[in-house]
């Protein structure tokens, strides 16, 4: 009985082992399944936060290209070195901290940012920036006197930062430097492009404030179009709130001219964030992207490079010839325009610059007297001379002042006004052009007819149509022109100039007040010989997403207004223009690959001196492009004749060889 009661008892025990062990794994599982599955997420962001920090992840920038597909600004992955402000208790140490940085800067070779307008060493000056916007937020915010001279600006700053007397003054200028990048934010990109053995050097030494980490730089794959494409940099601290509100990091980089800052909604890409967690050590123990970066779009332009090159190289052999014959010192530009389209195709301004050596070379571009960086394409302002005729001559033929037939006596000397009374010679004098019709007139380059003409047509009317050509106001361009001027009496009451009768007919032969760009020039022509219809210059053709993979954009905009040209006024006109290339401009024109219209200018700046303008257009029969060339005194129009002739056969030539394709991305 007791043996039976035994068994069972331990049958019992023995059973009720395994069903504890099975309780056990039911609430094991239970467990692990409430830890992993249902509060895993919650978990894991608490255990990542603890010692995870945020980082932004700067998106590539998109390429640029030209029309073809020709890269011509790309991207290279660099190096950064980034201070912080953040955790320094006192002025004493924060400067300290700077100056072993700067130290360690000076003896690798480094160059950092620093964008504090005073000279770097003694005696100390303000450079032209300390006019600037951003220097005069900081001396109002820093309660600066806004008049203090070099010696007294670093005193100042001096005490401003608690930059203590063991500091040289040329120390306490560096650490300055820093200061000023720092006033307005936490931190700044202190160096980029750093090298790896300066970077090595800094993660040995443990400097406090500093953090390496990666970036990239613009790779110019072209010497020319430096006006053009532009450049970038870091976003500036008066600038900061603007992108902020547009999502961007605070120390990243953005188009601060040209096309680069035109188009930077396309180029900038979307910027990624990322989890770093570290252990206890401050090791990196882990990378977690939140959200991916997206790279920039590729952003093609207008321009053709080989053109591009072909037109500086032309205008800086045409410049530097004129200079070794005179010495006199010469800027220029050529502007090509696509007819029917308002493409840009090439904007050359001389003399220019290297876009890839812009840091190390902008002191001496800014003391350069030549202006550099000054684009003359599209902000010189030039007397047209007597290319302006053209559009006398259509406001003439279009309000029936004149018919194609009409005819006109040169007499030498126009009388009409007691005041002015200029003299018309062809040739030398004595001679006369005779009696002119508006074709001969414009071949000819009749002042007479046009003084005559000019006065009979009024200058509110040649205005008018000058106006519709797009003369006198913005091309429309995305990098931004000078809207020019154009003479009426208007302008001279507006300007508190003079204004008579008499102004109308050196109006109407494009002096008075008329001031164009070069790529007005060119557009009136694409305009004119397109059949008045007026487009608005354009550089940007398309984008696309960074993988080819989607159009973003593609330019597709109607004309801005139609001039009314009848038939019989355009033929009138453009075969004066063309019967120059076939005359006195043959010798030039001989050599051109293609039938063309042209028509010289120049326009007096001084006593025995003048502007060269020349424009023309090409093919005669079907016009495809439109050029037009200014050369400060350049003397006479024709001079630049076989310089038009070059820019035309290298766009005829290339278009002859070149493959063309939308899809075609070529290095």
């Amino acid at each position: 009985m007791q043996d039976t009661f035994e068994r069972k008892f331990l049958n019992r025990r023995t059973l009720l082992i395994p069903i504890l062990l099975g309780i056990m794994v039911i609430v094991y599982v239970a467990v692990l399944h409430s830890v992993q599955i249902v509060h895993g997420s919650e978990y894991r962001a608490r255990s990542i936060s603890s010692n995870a920090t945020t980082e932004t992840v700067g998106a590539s920038r998109g390429l640029i290209t030209d029309r073809n597909g020709k890269v011509l600004v790309s991207n290279a992955l660099t190096y950064t070195l980034t201070f912080s402000r953040q955790g320094f208790e006192t002025d004493s140490d924060l400067n300290e901290a700077i100056w072993r940085l700067i130290d360690l800067c000076r003896r690798n070779d480094a160059a950092w940012n620093d964008s504090l307008p005073l000279t770097a060493s003694a005696p100390y000056r303000l450079t032209a920036e300390a006019t600037g916007d951003s220097f005069a937020a900081f001396c109002k915010k820093a309660k600066l006197a806004d008049n203090l001279d070099g010696a007294a600006l670093l005193k100042a700053l001096r005490q401003l930062f608690a930059i203590d007397e063991s500091y040289s003054d040329d120390q306490a200028r560096a650490i300055a430097g820093v200061r000023y990048e720092l006033y307005s934010r936490s931190s700044y990109v202190f160096a980029e492009d750093v090298s790896v053995a300066l970077l090595s050097q800094v993660a040995d030494a443990r400097l406090e404030g500093v953090k390496t980490g990666t970036s990239s730089k613009r790779v110019y794959n072209t010497t020319y179009a430096a006006h053009i494409l532009g450049r970038i940099s870091r976003i500036y601290a008066e600038d900061w709130p603007e992108y902020r509100d547009l999502g961007y990091a605070m120390n990243a980089l953005v188009g601060a001219s040209g096309v680069e800052r035109a188009f930077e909604q396309y180029l900038h890409g979307v910027e990624g964030k990322r989890l770093i967690t570290t252990d206890s050590q401050g090791h990196v123990t882990g990378e977690l992207f939140t959200k991916q970066p997206q790279p920039g779009g590729t952003v093609a332009l207008t321009i053709d490079i080989d053109l591009q090159a072909a037109c500086e190289e032309a205008l800086a052999a045409t410049i530097e010839g004129m200079i070794d014959k005179d010495s006199f010192q010469r800027g220029g530009a050529i502007a090509v325009t696509h007819v029917g389209t308002g493409e840009v195709l090439a904007l050359a301004s001389y003399p220019t610059f290297d876009l890839s050596a812009f840091n190390e070379t902008y002191s001496q571009l800014l003391a350069d007297e030549r202006l550099p960086m000054f684009n003359r394409a599209l902000n010189g302002i030039y007397a047209p001379g007597s290319t302006f005729k053209m559009c006398t001559a259509v406001a003439a033929l279009e309000s029936g002042v004149i018919t194609p037939s009409s005819t006109v006596v040169d007499r030498g000397r126009y009388t009409f006004y007691s005041w002015p009374q200029p003299a018309c010679w062809a040739w030398s004098s004595g001679y006369t052009h005779g009696s002119q019709n508006v074709t001969q007139a414009i071949t000819n380059s009749c002042n007479y007819f046009f003084y005559e003409v000019g006065r009979l047509t009024g200058i509110a009317t040649i205005d008018d149509y000058a106006t519709q050509f797009g003369l006198g106001r913005s091309t429309g361009i995305e990098i931004g022109d000078s809207s020019g001027a154009l003479a009426s009496p208007e302008y001279a009451e507006s300007h508190g100039l003079d204004w008579t009768d008499g102004q109308t007919i050196t109006a109407a032969i494009g002096q008075s007040y008329n001031l164009f760009t070069p790529l007005q020039l060119s557009n009136y022509i694409a305009t004119l010989v397109g059949g008045g219809e007026h487009y608005a210059a354009h550089l940007l053709k398309s984008v696309k997403s960074f993988d080819n993979s989607r159009l973003l954009y593609v330019y597709d905009k109607e004309p801005e207004n139609v001039v009314d040209i009848s038939p019989a006024t355009l033929q009138a006109v453009t075969t004066g223009m063309h019967n120059l290339t076939t005359g006195s401009l043959y010798g030039s024109f001989k050599d051109c690959v293609v039938s063309a219209g042209a028509k010289t200018g120049s326009a007096q700046v001084g006593t025995d001196i003048a502007n060269g303008v020349f424009v023309a257009y090409a093919p005669y029969e079907n016009p495809e492009i439109a050029v037009a060339i200014v050369i400060e005194k350049g003397g006479a129009g024709a001079a630049l004749a076989s310089t038009a002739v070059e820019v035309i056969n290298a766009y005829f030539r290339s278009e002859d060889t070149a493959a063309h394709g939308d899809n075609v991305l070529l290095k």
